[in-house]
Order: structure tokens, then sequence, then C-alpha cells
């Protein structure tokens, strides 16, 4: 990718090393000092306080290192760039696009959708309006899934901000009004596959419009973008996992269905084309 040419957006919390846990236990310098000797006084055993201050407490700040720097201002531009691209899109609509922000954590903080941890992955909250991700991800796409690069990379907060779009839109209702109405779990399932279809498909176009503005991309993005899509197909993961594919409790999508809708948000750039609840054919 070539980054020269985007802007960081603002919109951007960089809260790594503060955490955020709930339940747990936040000791520190004084205070744990005194809690330790009272406890040896009562001929208490410190250690398990001291590991459950560990295990929910605040994660401790670590120095920054150059690499990760370079990511948090990679991820600001990633964001930027979705930001300028959807901004003339919903001008297109006759509407305003209103920009989520992103949270860049360690470990674990508070969502307004709840606990994030970073076991989740990245994931958008259409509570409070915000993507989540903790950095190490990016280490786990690529040792874990074998999809390295930038470009897979930006994918990855594309297909996030792709959720806003939905939530911005209406899009996502389908899905919303299944829960509501307490539908059975295939159903919601089968909801939630297209509504992430549809999430690639507008990381698709995202791509699609910032290389027709600035000619971002570079020879083999595309590959990248759909190594990641195949890697966190729902069919691969659980190949991986338990040996067997079970279409009934996806929820993302196959592999070959997610690349499907990613390249037709690349190749069309129209947003028309990525009806995923409308469509007979995923």
């Amino acid at each position: 990718m070539k980054l020269d040419d985007l802007r960081e957006s603002e919109n951007v919390d960089d809260n790594r090393g503060r955490g955020g846990g709930r339940g747990g236990l936040a000791l520190g310098g004084t205070g744990t000092i005194i809690v330790v000797v009272i406890l040896l006084l009562m001929g208490k055993d410190p250690r398990a306080l001291l590991n459950m201050a560990d295990q929910g407490g605040p994660v401790a700040s670590a120095p920054a290192s150059p690499a990760d720097e370079k990511m948090v201002s990679f991820v600001k531009k990633v964001l930027g760039s979705t930001e300028d691209v959807w901004t003339v899109e919903f001008q297109k609509l006759g509407r305003n696009y209103d920009k989520p922000r992103l949270e860049i954590f360690t470990q674990r903080t508070q969502s307004g959708c709840g606990l994030a941890d970073a076991g989740m992955g990245p994931f958008y909250c259409p509570a409070d309006q915000k993507v989540y991700i903790d950095l190490s991800f990016y280490r786990e796409l690529k040792e874990r899934f074998g999809a390295p690069g930038d470009f897979a990379q930006a994918y990855v907060i594309a297909h996030e901000v792709g959720h806003h779009i939905q939530h911005e839109l209406g899009l996502s209702r389908p899905l919303d009004e299944a829960r509501s109405r307490g539908a059975s779990q295939s159903e919601q399932n089968a909801l939630s596959v297209r509504l992430e279809l549809q999430a690639d498909f507008l990381a698709g176009l995202w791509a699609r419009k910032q290389d027709d503005k600035n000619k971002f991309l570079e020879p083999g993005d595309i590959e990248e973008a759909m190594r990641c899509a195949q890697a966190i197909g729902d069919d691969t993961l659980q190949k991986q996992a338990q040996g067997r594919v079970v279409p009934d409790s996806f929820t993302h999508g196959s592999s070959a269905q997610r690349v499907k809708w990613f390249m037709k948000g690349y190749q069309t750039g129209d947003i028309r084309q990525g009806d995923t609840f409308s469509a007979r054919d995923l």
C-alpha cells in the first residue's frame, strides 16, 4: 500500500496499556505494600490476592516500540481513508456521514457492548459506534492465519467500518429484528453470514474508491486481502479447530463467499450491488 497520500484520522483513541477489565483488583505502589504486610501479619498468603490483581486490574504500561508507533500511524491512515471515501459515498446518497471512532487497546477494555478482550479480535460496537482493536491481532493474523501484509491489515479495519456503514444506513435491520423476536439460532446465524459478507463487500468498495482516487494499491495487495478472507472463513476455521465443517453454525461465511463478496465490492464499486440479504446465491 502507498500510504504517503493518506491522512491520519483524528477519531482514534489510543488506550494501549491502560486496561479496562471489570471485577479486577487494582493495586499499586504503597497500597500494595500495606495490603501485603497486613496479610502477612494475619498469617495469610498474599500471592492469591496479587494474582487476582494481575488478572483483573489495569494492564501495566510498557514503552511503545517504533514498530508499534508505525502501526498506530497505519491504523489512523486507514481509518482516515475510510472516512474520506464514505463521506463522498454518503453525499451521493444525500446523507451526512457520521464517522465512527476507533479504539486501540491492550488485552482488554470496556466497550459500549460490554467487556472487550483481545481474544475476540477486532469488532464494531453499534451501541457506541466504535471499532475496537488490539494490535496484537495483526501478529496473530500473520502467524496463526498465514495472512501477512499491510493490505490484509487494512482490510480488517475496512470490514469493521463496513459494519458501521450498515448501522448508519439501517442495513443490519433484518438481523436486529430476528434477534428481537427470538428467532432460532440457525436463522440468526444465516442472517449473520449475510451481514458479514456485506461488510466484506463494503470493504472491497472502499478499496476500489480509494484506489480510483490516488492509486494507493500496489501489486499483490488484493491477493493479500484474498488470503486474509480465505484464512478467516468459517469453513477454514472449523476445519482447523474441529476437523469438520458445520454450515448451519456459520456466522461469517465460507472462505469462498468472503472472497466473492469482497471482490464484488472491489470490482463494481457500486453500493447497490451489495444487497446480500436479498441475494439468492451467496
